[in-house]
């Protein structure tokens, strides 16, 4: 049986949808293939990212932001999940073979400003939420 492809969507993918492809790819990897991009990506994952994914033991490696257009008309996905508002309000619609489209609005760790120690307290609490959204994702696809 062919794996589910879900691609999680945000805006700069650095952040958010980088989580929720290695926290997917752990929770499921056996039923789904896990991907993220960004529609204006940055030039790297931002370090806060990196360091609460290694706290839960997911390395992220030789992951990269990478635009959506990477994907646009070479992959198709069963799944599109954006993960922040202005994705869904800028999600390109020409997406060929997506069974469905889902919006979770996430806060953005990368908008906070605080003490370094606030900043990666701000990152575990969206970490943990992504963590959720996608458990409870799962139920229901079960």
């Amino acid at each position: 049986m062919q794996k589910a492809r879900v691609l999680f969507l945000g805006t700069r993918n650095t952040g958010r949808s980088q989580m929720a492809e290695a926290l997917l790819r752990r929770q499921a990897g056996d039923r789904y293939e896990s991907y993220s991009a960004g529609i204006e990506p940055d030039e790297a994952i931002n370090p806060y990212t990196r360091l609460v994914m290694e706290e839960v033991g997911l390395e992220l490696g030789e992951q990269r932001p990478k635009n959506v257009s990477e994907y646009l008309g070479r992959v198709h996905f069963g799944y599109v999940i954006t993960v922040c508002d202005w994705a869904e309000q800028n999600c390109p619609t020409t997406f060929m073979g997506i069974s469905k489209r889902l919006h979770w609005a996430l806060e953005d760790p990368l908008k906070f400003h605080g003490s370094e120690a606030e900043t990666l307290a701000k990152f575990r609490e969206v970490r943990d939420a992504i963590d959720a959204e996608i458990r409870g994702w799962l139920e229901q696809q079960a």
